[in-house]
């Protein structure tokens, strides 16, 4: 497929799939005739896994480490297995974060019902 369709279908803009082939991200396309990039659309698969990295918030280091070692194959297995350990972790306290943040808001917001019930009062006319 060309730069255009990966772009549609990836989400990505055709200057960010140019960028990760650059920098290593993505593997360099294989070239048509015409000498267009001509990807396989096993890429989208690879793409969708980094796009899932980005997200949880792995830096682009680690993403290129990661995918350099994705590049030398057999025997990395280990070397990646750890990177993504040590990467879920991070994620797993960042969502234990989050989680404590949603009960203060969650207990704000209550906070606020208590308020609504006493201005409207046990009848539902407004007290002023």
């Amino acid at each position: 497929m060309k730069i255009g369709e990966l772009a549609r279908r990836s989400g990505l803009s055709t200057h960010t799939i140019r960028y990760y082939e650059q920098i290593g991200l993505l593997p360099y396309a294989d070239r048509n005739q015409s000498r267009h990039r001509d990807y396989d659309a096993s890429i989208l698969v690879w793409i969708e896994f980094l796009d899932r990295l980005k997200t949880t918030g792995m830096p682009i280091r680690e993403m290129l480490r990661y995918a350099a070692l994705r590049e030398e194959g057999a025997g990395t297995e280990g070397q990646r297995r750890d990177l993504l350990k040590t990467h879920r972790e991070r994620v797993r306290a960042h969502v234990a974060e989050l989680n404590a943040c949603l009960l203060v808001l969650d207990a704000k917001i209550d906070g606020y019902v208590d308020t609504d019930e006493k201005r409207i009062g046990i009848n539902g006319a407004a007290i002023r």
